[in-house]
């Protein structure tokens, strides 16, 4: 599948091709709302493999236009909402809300790039405000399926629980076997009660930097190219 993406701006990576081989695992259906969703290679991907109703929000014109455009050369339908996904105002709710948002620490260097600035760091998306919106937007047993900094879980769990969106599936994924995680992959439910599955880590190279079998996996399943470059719109 074909993705355009800016010369200048922010640009997907392997999180969303391993999100989206986890999301994947899930008995995907009925509406679906990608927040933060880039260019749309989440949804794009997932529209491609499952019968869905496709929405997606971006805070930045410049990434909506992207994400249209390659849902256009797919030939997939989708609702595209610009805003701020805090303060937008939805007319429906969803089954299922994926994302991988902006969920770098704001304390750490930024780039000066406003686009890139938006699309990592998390002071754009804080996680209460995010969680907050997300209960609002999910129909009853509805999914919540995303990636974060795996050093925020705690935060993570705690605003989630607070919310009644029970964390079903979590998983950990490592770029090493000998070093810390610093992606976590959770799918959430809207009133579960069933207890938390913690999957085996997800270790995406081995010790000569070979990418290992699940890693390559989620490369083939997603089958992406990538082009660079600007239009108008």
């Amino acid at each position: 599948m074909i993705f355009y993406q800016p010369t200048n701006g922010y640009c997907y990576n392997s999180d969303s091709i391993f999100l989206y081989q986890f999301i994947s695992a899930f008995k995907i259906k009925g509406e679906l709302l990608d927040v933060g969703c880039g260019v749309g290679v989440l949804s794009g991907l997932l529209g491609r493999d499952f019968d869905i109703d496709i929405t997606v929000i971006d805070k930045q014109r410049f990434m909506l236009n992207y994400a249209k455009k390659n849902f256009e050369i797919a030939s997939q339908g989708v609702n595209a909402c610009l805003g701020d996904f805090v303060d937008y105002k939805f007319d429906k709710q969803f089954d299922f809300i994926v994302s991988n948002p902006p969920f770098y620490s704001s304390s750490v260097t930024q780039s000066n790039n406003e686009n890139i600035n938006i699309a990592r760091y998390s002071h754009h998306l804080p996680i209460k405000e995010f969680i907050n919106k997300v209960k609002k937007l999910l129909k009853p047993r509805g999914w919540f399926i995303f990636c974060y900094d795996a050093k925020q879980i705690d935060l993570l769990l705690y605003y989630l629980k607070k919310s009644n969106i029970n964390p079903e599936v979590i998983e950990f994924v490592y770029s090493k076997i000998d070093r810390e995680s610093k992606l976590v992959m959770i799918a959430s439910r809207n009133g579960s009660k069933s207890q938390t599955k913690i999957n085996p880590p997800f270790i995406v190279l081995d010790s000569e930097n070979r990418y290992q079998e699940k890693a390559l996996k989620a490369f083939e399943m997603a089958d992406t190219y990538s082009i660079k470059g600007e239009f108008s719109e």
